[in-house]
């Protein structure tokens, strides 16, 4: 290399620090690429994000070609700069020294540390154009990355560690697509951000947790007579009517009111045609997930469903709309302290009745009752204290003080739930 002039050896080290910074950057950037957002643009028909998606199919290859041309760049780099100080100081030990720590130091500034900050900064910006120079470099190395990536499994194998390359072939739990979701609030609104979560929560609650107790159930007994079920039916303000025989829990049917209109300009209500135009009864296992439900639903277009227990026994029922509120919240415009299970007091008290669900009073007054178990205000407070209370009881759940106003039939009619209690007030 006598013959080449010093100012072209410092060329040629500029440039392969130059070609290094853009292996580390290189290597970054793909790495912190968002995976999603490839694949948006993907499904785009973007060319580049189509070359990089194909890139990261195959993570091995392309760490094992992106570090084998680093390495190349940084020794020859070395020996260059080797090369130069015996040019300019000759064989002098110290000026040797000396110039392999500054190329350390620039090698570990300028082509390490700063490509790889800009990369991460902007993955997509880097790594997508990157992909146009990585792939056919990754051809070219092809023979020498194979040889050492087959050494490398070979090693791993005998280590017992299972690897897998492919990135698309990696799962993602339901929990990770939560964190997703909120990683994304800077991106979307709050009330879009909370339906998409409240979406992903269906896979985590069941029927049992949304359905209307049977005790509430609004139905038709087959057997009344004929005059009393016809005002029943007028009066109604469902669609859709559960009708049993004899006991509640004895469903034959279901009973919708837009069938009904023909039978009632009749005198008398014809309660043979009646059984007639009854949909059989859809019965659901109590801890079917509510997005398994919702499937369901929409697989036998239906919008009804009976909950039953693990010996059949009734429950209560569940509606399309129940499942869709747990989504998009309440349909009604009704205030929730005007739906008469609502009272607010003038101490910032609730009156609640003890039918109240848990979730809706959590969703509707903002409470933080805890879910796991109970469903009811009832339940919890009987969960709690193992026992029927007595009128005047008061009790503490999750930090909220507890008064049990009224109880009827064993079971706690109206209850008033003061604000929670801080820990500092404890």
């Amino acid at each position: 290399m006598d013959d080449i002039s010093l100012v072209t050896l410092f060329g040629i080290l500029l440039l392969l620090l130059v070609c290094s910074a853009f292996f580390s950057g290189s290597e970054t950037s793909m790495m912190a690429l968002n995976r999603h957002r490839l694949s948006h643009l993907v499904r785009k028909g973007n060319k580049s994000a189509k070359l990089t998606a194909r890139l990261l199919g195959k993570v091995d290859k392309l760490l094992g070609s992106i570090l084998l041309g680093n390495t190349l760049l940084n020794v020859v780099a070395a020996a260059l700069t080797n090369i130069i100080i015996l040019r300019l100081f000759g064989q002098n030990d110290w000026a040797i020294l000396l110039g392999t720590l500054a190329l350390t130091f620039i090698l570990l500034v300028f082509s390490e540390i700063m490509p790889k900050i800009i990369a991460a900064s902007f993955p997509e910006r880097i790594a997508l154009p990157a992909s146009y120079l990585l792939t056919p470099l990754i051809t070219l190395f092809h023979p020498v990355v194979s040889v050492a990536t087959t050494i490398v499994k070979g090693f791993l194998w005998l280590l017992r560690i299972k690897i897998e390359t492919d990135q698309s072939k990696q799962k993602m739990t339901f929990e990770e697509l939560r964190g997703l979701v909120l990683d994304a609030e800077h991106f979307m609104p709050r009330k879009h951000q909370k339906m998409l979560l409240n979406l992903v929560d269906l896979e985590r609650i069941t029927v049992n947790d949304v359905m209307i107790p049977r005790n509430q159930i609004e139905s038709l007994d087959i057997n009344t007579e004929a005059s009393e079920l016809r005002q029943q039916i007028i009066t109604c303000h469902h669609t859709l009517l559960p009708v049993y025989a004899d006991t509640p829990s004895n469903i034959i049917g279901i009973l919708h009111i837009k069938r009904v209109p023909a039978l009632l300009q009749e005198t008398t209500l014809d309660l043979t045609r009646l059984r007639e135009i009854l949909n059989e009864p859809y019965f659901i296992p109590s801890d079917t997930p509510l997005l398994k439900q919702l499937q369901q639903f929409q697989e036998r277009h239906s919008r009804l469903g009976l909950v039953v227990d693990e010996y059949g026994e009734l429950l209560g029922l569940v509606t399309l709309e129940n499942i869709l509120e747990e989504i998009v919240g309440e349909f009604t415009t009704q205030s929730p302290l005007q739906a008469g299970k609502f009272l607010r007091q003038a101490d910032g008290s609730l009156l609640l009745e003890g039918s109240s669900s848990l979730r809706e009073l959590n969703r509707k007054l903002g409470l933080h009752l805890p879910l796991e178990g109970a469903k009811t205000l009832n339940g919890l407070i009987l969960e709690h204290l193992e026992d029927i209370p007595e009128t005047g009881t008061s009790l503490k759940i999750a930090g909220y003080p507890i008064e049990i106003i009224q109880t009827q039939d064993r079971i706690v009619k109206v209850a008033r739930i003061f604000p929670a209690i801080s820990k500092s007030r404890q």
